[in-house]
């Protein structure tokens, strides 16, 4: 394998191990194999190689052994928080997490009726911006998630109401603070998965563009419970 840095090189080989990982190809106990194995197939220099796994070992992605049969082995995560399909490795609290998702979950209605009702020409441009950059990551559960992130986080920032706003962000800073990883659920295939949730948004934001509070809030009620 060819890892070419973007961001950095380091960065580069830590996404490439982290994607193999979500997509399932690496379970965890799984053996990566030896530092010195890593940099002959990655083709990268040794000490590239030693930063991806020190950020690989901060992540709590993988974990180092010692000794004979030691190496790098893919980490049993801590603990998961299902979001509708997709799972949510988290560092610690994963209880705070789940609350702070049902209650994000209740606002949605509300935030999107607002939305509806004040939205202008430069937000929806925007937020069909940040839909596009959702859809193009299609395939990637973390870089998806991640996109629809920042798209519910434009659809909040429409919000006048600055009590709603502060508590929504507040709510969706603490779920990404404590998330480490984002992967798919087994049981969904893959296509199904992200054709859907690109659905689900796509109708949201159609709703929010109609400027139809209650057909808003519909999609947004839809969104949760899908």
């Amino acid at each position: 394998m060819t890892i070419q840095g973007a961001p950095t090189r380091a960065e580069s080989l830590v996404s490439f191990i982290q994607n193999r990982i979500a997509a399932g190809e690496l379970k965890p106990g799984d053996k990566l194999g030896t530092r010195q194995q890593l940099q002959q197939e990655s083709g990268l220099a040794r000490g590239t190689v030693i930063e991806a796994v020190r950020l690989l070992q901060d992540r709590g992605v993988i974990t180092v052994r010692p000794g004979p049969g030691g190496g790098l082995f893919v980490a049993e995560p801590s603990s998961i928080v299902r979001l509708g399909r997709t799972l949510l490795t988290v560092d610690d609290d994963p209880a705070g997490v789940a609350d702070a998702i049902a209650v994000r979950e209740e606002l949605e209605p509300l935030v999107a009726e607002l939305a509806a009702r004040h939205r202008t020409s430069a937000d929806l441009a925007e937020l069909g911006r940040l839909l596009a950059v959702a859809r193009d990551a299609a395939g990637d559960p973390e870089g998806f998630i991640r996109g629809v992130w920042n798209l519910h986080r434009r659809i909040v920032a429409i919000v006048p109401n600055q009590v709603l706003r502060a508590t929504y962000l507040g709510l969706e800073e603490y779920i990404e603070h404590h998330a480490t990883r984002a992967s798919r659920s087994r049981e969904a295939d893959n296509a199904e998965y992200f054709a859907q949730r690109i659905a689900v948004h796509e109708e949201l934001i159609r709703a929010i563009e109609s400027g139809d509070p209650a057909r808003a809030r519909a999609a947004a009620v839809a969104h949760a419970q899908h």
